[in-house]
């Protein structure tokens, strides 16, 4: 299989891109910084320049050619402003959508966040109601594609060891979840094709991963 990963310098994507190439996989990291080559390349994938927020259609279409499978990953990140959650995203998600349905690449999975429906909450931050949004739009959006589409929405996430058992549905209570248990999901759901057409919640549970995704 030959995926292609968008924020491919990302501590998820790093950690999905080892996982993929130890079993065989070929991978391709697509990251904005070229002086983060080398940190994708130790992981086993093979690292390409291509801003999301800079690049035509076309050029993105050029690097998902043959590509099995297509997650995107990415994020403004912290300390971005409302406008950079805008431009990544929703409007790169959105862009790498519209390029895998034009160079007929099968399986989308994107990385989305729990509990969008917060962002006309009372009070809430300018920046992250901003964030919510993005992520509600690029959801509606993958909705709305002729692709495999899956969307994986984590809970809050962490940097503890990965402990190889989540809770993994449609609805699920708030909770955390460490970064290597995302990425053993995604994973998963990248071998099994397992979650298609579905939104998908996760947090730490009780289930191993296996079990998890071939119970959805």
């Amino acid at each position: 299989m030959h995926v292609v990963i968008a924020g491919g310098h990302g501590k998820i994507a790093l950690i999905l891109q080892r996982s993929l190439a130890a079993r065989g996989d070929s991978v391709t990291g697509l990251i904005r910084d070229p002086g983060h080559l080398d940190d994708v390349a130790s992981t086993g994938a093979s690292g390409v320049v291509l801003d999301l927020e800079s690049a035509d259609r076309g050029e993105v279409v050029r690097q998902l050619e043959g590509a099995d499978a297509v997650v995107f990953a990415a994020g403004a990140g912290p300390g971005s402003g409302v406008a950079r959650k805008d431009t990544v995203d929703r409007a790169a998600a959105v862009l790498l959508a519209d390029a895998a349905e034009a160079a007929r690449v099968p399986r989308f999975v994107q990385i989305s966040a729990m509990g969008l429906d917060r962002a006309e909450d009372e009070g809430m931050d300018e920046v992250f109601a901003a964030y919510l949004r993005a992520k509600a739009a690029a959801e509606r959006d993958l909705r709305s594609r002729n692709l495999d589409w899956t969307i994986l929405r984590p809970g809050r996430l962490t940097d503890d060891p990965g402990a190889g058992r989540v809770h993994l549905a449609e609805r699920v209570e708030p909770g955390e979840v460490s970064r290597t248990d995302v990425a053993s999901v995604l994973l998963e759901l990248l071998g099994s094709g397992a979650g298609t057409r579905k939104t998908l919640e996760l947090v730490g549970g009780g289930t191993p991963v296996d079990e998890a995704v071939a119970g959805i």
